[in-house]
């Protein structure tokens, strides 16, 4: 796979995206036998990070879950998550900082797509701080070009595809030595699902679901999925 050109999903897996608000409902409408099934927390934060060009009402459904289930489920805080992506960073670094000397204990990480990418680099430069990394939908290799927003990505961060794809080729030859939860769909119409695959770090364990790209933030089979991941 490793050597498979990667290329952005097909019009039709696309067009799918429109299928999220029906995600949603059904999310909403599977909450009370998450919490009654799913496996429970004892009060350990979680900071969840919402994805490319959305903000913290994107990850509402997922923090209020978790709370039900017993974790302290916090917003990131910082607007949209737009601009250049490694400019949040050391703000970043810093709020987990803080969150982490307030108890004494690592926070776990939550991050949906780019907000993923976020997480796994918040873990790379501080594995003290990070107690584990749980990405949805979140492309680890292949760049834009493995995305089907890769122009207007391009755009909005003000740098080329090689650019990009420098800084993280930098980046990467520290690999992430916290243990890594990716979840990944075939049915993502934003960013081709073979990208989400991590064959580079030695922690990862990959689970695939059935959910849009902009539905797997509140797919029921992922909230179950997230929350054996924390416990």
């Amino acid at each position: 796979m490793a050597d498979e050109p990667l290329r952005p999903p097909s019009q039709w897996l696309q067009f799918n995206e429109m299928a999220s608000g029906v995600e949603f409902a059904a999310c909403v409408s599977a909450l009370p036998w998450l919490r009654r099934v799913s496996k429970r927390g004892r009060g350990e934060t979680v900071l969840v990070l919402p994805g490319f060009m959305a903000d913290d009402r994107s990850t509402a459904l997922l923090r209020s879950f978790l709370r039900s289930i017993g974790y302290r489920a916090l917003p990131w805080e910082r607007g949209t998550n737009d601009g250049r992506m490694l400019d949040h960073l050391p703000g970043l670094i810093d709020r987990v900082a803080e969150l982490q000397s307030a108890d004494g204990q690592r926070v776990r990480l939550i991050g949906w797509s780019r907000g993923g990418i976020l997480a796994r680099e918040i873990a790379r430069d501080r594995p003290t701080l990070v107690d584990r990394v749980i990405t949805l939908a979140t492309p680890v290799k292949g760049g834009v070009d493995a995305t089907s927003i890769g122009a207007l990505v391009e755009r909005e961060v003000g740098l080329d595809r090689k650019a990009m794809a420098e800084q993280m080729r930098v980046r990467n030859r520290i690999p992430i030595e916290v243990p890594i939860t990716a979840l990944y769909t075939k049915r993502d119409g934003v960013v081709a699902w073979q990208a989400c695959i991590d064959e580079s770090n030695p922690k990862v364990t990959h689970h695939e679901v059935v959910a849009t790209h902009t539905g797997i933030g509140f797919n029921p089979r992922a909230f179950r999925i997230v929350a054996d991941a924390l416990a």
